[in-house]
């Protein structure tokens, strides 16, 4: 259980948006203001309060990692400007009507307390036991999901990866399978407006230099970037965590395997700034190619102003009878279905390797039997009945290569896209400290 609630008090860190805007509740009947602002972003702003919230989560990771933490007024500022980040992206994430409902927000946790092994009702004691707030929890988790939602929006759907790209990678991972070497990075970022004259920008690729040479005579990393990265991962010491080698930033894809564990990259230059790794450690990887898959058809409908859960439960319980009588799944999801890319072919979702459903809808399809029909039963995206029509071992191999060189590929160019769009967020943006 401990294990548990450490996984979710991790979670709770990780996800924590702390940015927060005044509202009545923040004066008293006596007009006293409660709390105090540390910054102006647009028409919202950043509370003292939270800046103090974040900065203590922040200072406890780093102590209990067993870093030195960097002087306070650096620190303190990182902090402020990642908020001021986070209340710029909500902003726009409001603008264009992006939101989390109470209902898909429910889903996600059923799922995480699924993949800890406890019941979704059980969350907020596990949670109180450990000293979190549920009710902040929950407001932390339906923030970083809103702010995904903003990013797959804004950045990650206009990602390309050419054909000529995914070719190139196929060819090369097949033809050296065993070469699937992970690097575990480093990351610090020093930015570079659009907008920078030439001595500003003198001035940055000097901070860089300055940077990579403390690094290169052995100042810890981890602390370089704490105090000077521009980048997002600067509060977590700059960590990047593991990456295949067709997961590095496709900038320094040349450059970060030819270093030997220890060493840094000289800054590199790119639309977003100038940017220095650290090979923290290096490791061979083995990928199977034979995947367990399985071939299965379903029909959605989903709740509106007319019908509720019961009612669309009783529908599909309906569909399911007529089904088991001898009517054609099929037909009736075709004309039912409200899934656009199954309902033409019957509902029809073809062979799936394990991962490619929601866990509730993978469950279901675990517990049935070749050609069984499920019960309704609910997801985020609604509610479904599903028949198993069969199970195979599949060598896949091309297959899976081919869709990991898609994601890598795209993942490859992620980060700089992330950085390149918040910079511009910053830039246009009208920020005032106040502290």
């Amino acid at each position: 259980m401990s294990l548990i609630l450490n996984r979710l008090l991790l979670a709770c860190l990780l996800l924590a948006g702390l940015a927060a805007r005044v509202g009545a509740e923040e004066l008293s009947t006596r007009g006293v203001l409660l709390d105090s602002v540390a910054a102006v972003v647009n028409d919202g702003i950043v509370l003292t309060s939270a800046l103090d919230r974040q900065e203590k989560v922040i200072a406890d990771r780093i102590e209990q990692s067993g870093q030195q933490l960097p002087p306070r007024n650096i620190l303190r500022q990182q902090v402020l400007e990642r908020l001021v980040l986070q209340e710029l992206q909500m902003q726009r994430a409001e603008r264009l009507g992006i939101k989390v409902s109470d209902e898909t927000l429910n889903q996600a946790l059923t799922d995480v307390a699924a993949r800890n092994k406890i019941q979704f009702s059980d969350m907020p004691a596990a949670l109180e036991s450990q000293g979190i707030d549920y009710r902040s929890y929950r407001e932390d988790v339906r923030r970083e999901m809103t702010l995904n939602m903003l990013r797959q929006r804004d950045v990650y759907s206009r990602i390309y990866v050419s054909p000529r790209e995914i070719d190139q990678c196929v060819a090369k991972r097949l033809k050296n399978p065993g070469d699937d070497t992970e690097y575990e990075l480093a990351h610090i970022l020093v930015s570079v407006p659009a907008s920078a004259t030439p001595e500003q920008v003198e001035e940055r690729v000097a901070r860089a230099q300055g940077i990579y040479e403390r690094a290169r005579r052995g100042e810890d990393f981890a602390q370089l970037a704490i105090a000077y990265s521009d980048a997002g991962t600067a509060l977590e010491g700059g960590a990047l965590g593991w990456r295949k080698g067709t997961q590095l930033p496709s900038f320094a894809a040349e450059t970060i395997p030819a270093l030997a564990p220890g060493e840094v990259t000289e800054p590199i230059r790119t639309p977003s700034g100038l940017h220095l790794f650290k090979l923290m450690d290096k490791r061979g990887a083995t990928t199977g190619s034979l995947v367990s898959q399985v071939h299965a058809r379903h029909i959605l409908l989903e709740t509106n102003a007319v019908e509720d859960d019961d009612a669309i439960r009783q529908k599909l319980l309906l569909f399911r009878e007529r089904i088991l009588k001898g009517e054609s799944f099929e037909a009736i999801a075709a004309v039912n279905s409200a899934d656009p890319g199954s309902a033409a072919k019957g509902g029809d979702l073809g062979w799936t390797n394990p991962g490619m459903f929601v866990p509730v809808f993978e469950a279901t399809l675990d517990s049935l039997a070749i050609d069984e029909i499920s019960q309704p039963f609910k997801t985020q995206f609604g509610w479904h009945i599903v028949q198993l029509l069969g199970r195979r071992t599949y060598d896949a191999t091309e297959d899976v290569v081919r869709n990991r060189c898609v994601a890598q590929l795209r993942e490859s160019k992620s980060d700089e896209e992330v950085e390149i769009w918040a910079r511009r967020l910053r830039d246009e943006a009208f920020v005032e400290y106040r502290l």
